[in-house]
């Protein structure tokens, strides 16, 4: 697999929910078309040239050395780092980028830092040896839809939903925490179905985010788009409540963002949360 080197890797991120966050590769094997956003982004630096490329991921050989010089300078400004924003630390079939990845929370969590962790992937199971790799951290999938076909379509390359859920299941009965980012989420001319049933698929999680398709034509010119996603929101948060799963809806998504969730991830007392369970049970506000 090819490697590249990099001057940085922890960095402070501009997402709602999130902290620091690192990305240990460049490129993405899931091949993802919504379109992907940290590809377009990456053609427009000129970091790549086109898809074929992008669907050549390189590890980043030196990024455990990069966290030894890291971790100190910013270990007492880090709530939690997430894993990854522009690729994904489970690349599916990619066993040289779980290792690293592997090696990345293990040293993180020898500093007491906390991985929040997305994949469209499959989850290692060694993940529960909770005295190498902590039991703090919030391990995550990207879920949508129930349909491969639309996966295909849209995800070309990623693990099938079934074995997502089945993997994030196994993390679950173990004792970690889960969630589950169901976003971007397509618009009915995209694909119909039922928000419900692909809700009451993962109503074992401990938190669920919910966003809106963007940067999509068809998405877009999909008629009461606004309201499409506004009742989809009130649904996701109805659904959390009444499983007393915490939610987190990203802005712009309903028509008034009246919810200030951004701190889904901050670590709470066991105080804090038995006040939020008993006044609001799904939201963190």
């Amino acid at each position: 697999m090819k490697t590249i080197l990099r001057k940085t890797l922890l960095y402070k991120s501009g997402v709602e929910y999130a902290d620091f966050c690192i990305n240990h590769v460049e490129g993405c094997a899931h091949g993802c078309v919504f379109p992907c956003y940290a590809m377009v982004m990456k053609m427009r630096c000129g970091i790549i040239k086109n898809y074929k490329e992008w669907l050549q991921p390189k590890i980043v050989a030196n990024a455990l050395e990069l966290l030894d010089k890291e971790i100190p300078k910013y270990k007492h400004k880090i709530k939690f780092v997430h894993l990854c924003f522009s690729t994904d630390p489970f690349m599916y079939k990619y066993p040289e980028v779980a290792d690293l990845t592997l090696n990345i929370i293990e040293r993180l969590n020898k500093d007491n830092i906390r991985c929040v962790v997305l994949t469209k992937g499959i989850y290692p199971k060694v993940l529960v040896n909770t005295q190498k790799y902590g039991k703090d951290n919030e391990y995550g999938i990207t879920f949508v839809s129930l349909d491969e076909k639309f996966k295909r379509r849209f995800e070309p390359y990623s693990a099938s939903y079934k074995d997502r859920i089945k993997s994030l299941k196994y993390l679950h009965d173990k004792g970690l925490r889960t969630w589950v980012s169901v976003e971007p989420y397509p618009t009915p001319n995209l694909i119909k179905q039922d928000l419900k049933k692909i809700l009451g698929e993962i109503s074992f999680v401990d938190k669920i985010i919910f966003g809106k398709l963007n940067y999509n034509v068809k998405s877009t010119q999909f008629d009461s788009n606004g309201d499409f996603y506004h009742d989809c929101a009130e649904t996701v948060i109805e659904f959390c409540r009444e499983n007393n799963i915490e939610v987190h809806i990203k802005y712009g998504t309903q028509k008034k963002d009246i919810r200030k969730t951004e701190k889904i991830f901050i670590k709470k007392t066991i105080e804090n949360l038995n006040l939020i369970n008993i006044t609001q049970p799904a939201l963190l506000l």
